[in-house]
């Protein structure tokens, strides 16, 4: 399996953070527009996806943000079937979160992802839109 075949570029930035409309009104000053508002509730976190042009960055209020520099928390990949990468990923014994395919209710239709680990603790999350 090519796992470009599979994959569209980068879907998002993962920031956490502990003051969600500080950090919507600091990206909007460099142009970013709310693409999305909504709330994780399985976290209960408030998320905000903020995007410019093609880049886009999901930002959580999780009260937990190390405000220190190397505080993106992932970065997720755009995948086009997600089972499929799932699956490429347990052959290849690259799941070393053991992690599954998640739920979660944003956008049209809603999102699956799970997230691995880099060899440097960096987290790659696989994100499909539904």
């Amino acid at each position: 399996m090519n796992l470009k075949t599979y994959t569209t570029g980068i879907q998002h930035i993962g920031i956490p953070t502990n003051d969600i409309e500080k950090t919507i009104e600091f990206y909007q000053k460099l142009g970013f527009e709310i693409a999305l508002r909504t709330v994780n509730e399985e976290a209960n976190e408030k998320v905000a996806f903020l995007k410019q042009e093609t880049l886009v960055i999901e930002t959580y209020e999780n009260k937990a943000a190390r405000m220190e520099s190397g505080a993106i928390d992932h970065v997720a990949i755009n995948v086009k079937d997600i089972k499929e990468i799932y699956q490429y990923i347990e052959k290849m014994q690259m799941n070393t979160t053991n992690d599954e395919i998640h739920f979660l209710p944003f956008w049209e239709n809603g999102v699956k992802f799970f997230t691995i680990e880099g060899p440097n603790k960096e987290k790659i999350e696989f994100s499909q839109y539904l």
